[in-house]
């Protein structure tokens, strides 16, 4: 039997290079001392990239190596690799987890795209992150090595340090979340369908959104967007939970995508600095007020197409209106508390006024008791339906003051 031991174990270790190159597929690159993995044939279960194969060391994992294979569950990568191409490891449905050396420089377009990772780790070695790289159902976090130069992450949201850009929110993140003050440029697909965020705030540090940011983010009930942003195009495309929407006078053109078919969408308040308005609110079918506070923009037919509900309220003194915009009917905004005629004042215990203006536009009285520290509440919300309505309610007494405005509902 002694005599069989060193046949046996040279047995094995010839065995073991061939069962490698069983599991793995490569070519060697034209330095012909390190290889590419360009495919793997091996058991399902988690893999190990090993640092070598046959004699000859392992630095990238080829575009497409692992592309599709819903058998692995989880990804070891040995130390050497430097390099995880396009699409390697997209659509890999049962990987749940990897391990990424601190050597890999560059992770490709969809890398790691719609697999099942919850979390992902960036060492600080990652200098180069393609797009969509760890575009998933699943994931709620990212990691970044402190020492990393190019990226970092605040509240489980990756962002490139280079200007700031805003790269990737997890999609399973939930609730509201305030990009952080300093960030320039939101990037394309950064909050692509994260069905869970329902709020977020823009910060006027923020100069564009770029296309499908929030695309398809179906649970978004509320967007506040900074004033430094100048074009809203393909933005907030099919968040049809999104009620109302405020734009601030730094956007210029709100274009095609804007806010598409935002089912949900009611109400929408544009300041002064609109010049342009093309697509933006296609197929918004429950929209029924646009209130625009400054001269008319450009508008084509395809602004409003498909909301056959919608009209746009202007102020008076603006000019370059019609009696529409983008086909929409357009109606001048003028509403106005009557002080000087008989109904203003205190009758019947009751203090009310005329309120006068454009038929059937509508409007929400509000009311405060102290303008200093004031807090508005609204009384009541109105359509003037023949150009005027009274006003009233009982008479406060025991106030030292009450305040009376007229604003949009």
């Amino acid at each position: 039997m002694k005599g069989l031991l060193p046949a046996l174990l040279i047995s094995v270790l010839i065995a073991a290079p061939a069962k490698l190159r069983a599991q793995f597929d490569y070519s060697t690159n034209a330095d012909g001392v390190t290889i590419t993995i360009t495919g793997y044939s091996g058991p399902p279960g988690a893999v190990m990239i090993p640092a070598s194969i046959n004699g000859l060391s392992v630095v990238n994992i080829g575009n497409y190596a692992f592309y599709g294979d819903t058998n692995i569950t989880s990804v070891t990568i040995s130390a050497g690799v430097t390099n995880i191409g396009d699409d390697a490891f997209q659509i890999c449905l049962g990987l749940t987890n990897v391990t990424i050396p601190d050597s890999v420089a560059s992770i490709g377009p969809d890398a790691f795209g719609d697999a099942a990772l919850t979390s992902v780790s960036i060492p600080a070695s990652v200098t180069n992150l393609g797009s969509f790289a760890f575009e998933g159902p699943r994931l709620a976090a990212f990691t970044v090595d402190s020492g990393n130069a190019f990226y970092s992450s605040v509240g489980g949201v990756l962002f490139d340090k280079s200007g700031f850009t805003l790269l990737k929110f997890p999609q399973g993140g939930v609730g509201s979340y305030s990009i952080p003050v300093g960030v320039t440029n939101i990037g394309t697909a950064a909050f692509f369908s994260c069905i869970g965020l329902t709020s977020v705030t823009i910060p006027g540090s923020v100069v564009s959104i770029g296309g499908a940011a929030f695309a398809y983010c179906g649970g978004l009930t509320n967007a506040t967007i900074g004033d430094g942003v100048a074009s809203i195009i393909n933005a907030f495309p099919d968040c049809t939970n999104l009620g109302r929407i405020a734009i601030p006078a730094s956007v210029k053109t709100i274009g095609p995508g804007g806010f598409e078919f935002c089912t949900g969408l009611t109400n929408v308040t544009i300041s002064s600095g609109i010049t342009n308005i093309q697509g933006g609110f296609t197929g918004c079918y429950s929209l029924a007020s646009v209130y625009l506070s400054g001269n008319a923009p450009a508008a084509d037919s395809s602004a409003f197409e498909y909301d056959t509900n919608v009209t746009i309220y202007y102020l008076p003194g603006a000019i370059g209106w019609s009696n529409t915009l983008g086909g929409a009917p357009a109606l001048l905004w003028n509403p106005m508390i009557q002080t000087d005629d008989s109904s203003f004042g205190v009758r019947n215990n009751q203090f009310g006024f005329n309120i006068t203006g454009t038929a059937n536009i509508p409007i929400a009285v509000e009311a405060c008791a102290n303008l200093v520290n004031s807090v508005w509440i609204p009384l009541q919300t109105l359509r003037l339906t023949n150009g005027s309505f009274y006003f009233s309610e009982p008479f406060q007494a025991n106030s030292s003051g009450r305040f009376y405005r007229i604003s949009s509902p």
